[in-house]
Order: C-alpha cells, then sequence, then structure tokens
C-alpha cells in the first residue's frame, strides 16, 4: 500500500499544491519529538528534492533547534478531501533567517506575512505515499487570521521582544539561535 520515491514526482506535487494544511515534524538527538500542523500559504515545492517552508512567529521554535543539532526533518500532507492519501518528505533542513545570503531571493517567493520567522530549505532524499483510507473528510471554511492579526498588532519590534523572551530555546532548552 506505500510506496518510496527519491524524489517528488510531479503527481506529488500537484497533491501538494492543493493541501491546506501540512505537519512538520523534528527531534533533538535527546528530548521530545515536535510535531506541529502547519498552514497558510507558506510552502513552496522548488524542484524534485527541495522545497521551502516560510515560519512565522509562534509559541516555540522547535524547528529552528531541533535542525541546529540535527538536520533531520519529515513533512506529511493528508488528504482531507478527494481521494485518500498521505505523502511523507523526508529529508535534511536549514534555516534561513533575514539577513542571510539567499533571504531576499528566497522571501519573494512567499506572499509578505506578519511575524515573518524563518525559512526552512529543506532537501528531500525521499518520499513516501501511503494510503491514507482511515483519514476523516473535513471541509476546508477558509484560513485563521488570528495570528495575523497578533503579529501586525506586535510590530516588528514586538516580534523581536517575543523571540527574545519565548524563542530562544526549545522546550527541553536546546538553543535556537533566533537572534543571532
Amino acid at each position: 500500500m506505500s510506496k518510496f520515491y527519491t524524489k517528488i514526482t510531479s503527481r506529488l506535487q500537484k497533491f501538494i499544491e492543493v493541501q491546506k494544511i501540512f505537519f512538520v515534524a523534528t527531534a533533538p538527538n535527546n528530548g521530545r519529538i515536535n510535531l506541529s500542523p502547519k498552514g497558510m500559504d507558506s510552502f513552496r515545492v522548488m524542484n524534485e528534492n527541495r522545497v521551502l517552508w516560510l515560519n512565522v512567529t509562534g509559541s516555540g521554535n522547535e524547528t529552528a533547534a531541533h535542525l541546529l543539532e540535527n538536520d533531520r526533518i519529515t513533512i506529511m500532507f493528508c488528504a482531507f478531501e478527494g481521494a485518500p492519501n498521505i505523502l511523507r518528505l523526508y529529508g535534511k533542513g536549514k534555516e534561513i533567517k533575514e539577513g542571510d545570503a539567499s533571504w531576499n531571493d528566497l522571501i519573494t517567493l512567499f506572499p509578505e506575512t506578519p511575524g515573518t520567522r524563518q525559512i526552512f530549505d529543506i532537501s528531500i532524499a525521499s518520499a513516501q505515499t501511503s494510503c491514507g483510507m482511515s483519514i476523516p473528510f473535513y471541509d476546508y471554511k477558509g484560513e485563521r487570521n488570528e495570528l495575523n492579526d497578533w503579529a501586525t498588532e506586535q510590530g516588528k519590534e514586538g516580534i523581536k521582544k517575543y523571540w527574545e523572551d519565548k524563542n530562544q530555546t526549545s522546550i527541553d532548552g536546546l538553543p535556537s539561535q533566533i537572534l543571532e
């Protein structure tokens, strides 16, 4: 029922492009695994073995801290409408922050989003599909605006203060280097 690929095929890319939600998983060498749902217009397939994910300010910064320790990352998409399908992308990720050499070129690939924190550049080693026949149907009703509203209200300085207070370490105490 499952099938492995060495690249993102055009069929897999089309599946990715219509999904409204995806899940990001990372883990430190020792400590808690992080698994987070993501949305917004924040994911781009660059080529058959490279994707980008625009990350916005949130309650934690686990992905950045974990990728500094080891670069393993898994992205999962599930079909909540249409034909059943689950797609996992296995890869190695690196963080790109404002001020990094490639930031200005990459940020233009995404809509302007309040609270933008970093872009994760992920090299895909393999992809796996599985049936997804047990995944229920859900209706997409639209995007939530609360996070964008909050980030807009904070302004750039307020966001930086939030990073200073809440995003410098993972829940296991690993550094995220958000302010470096």
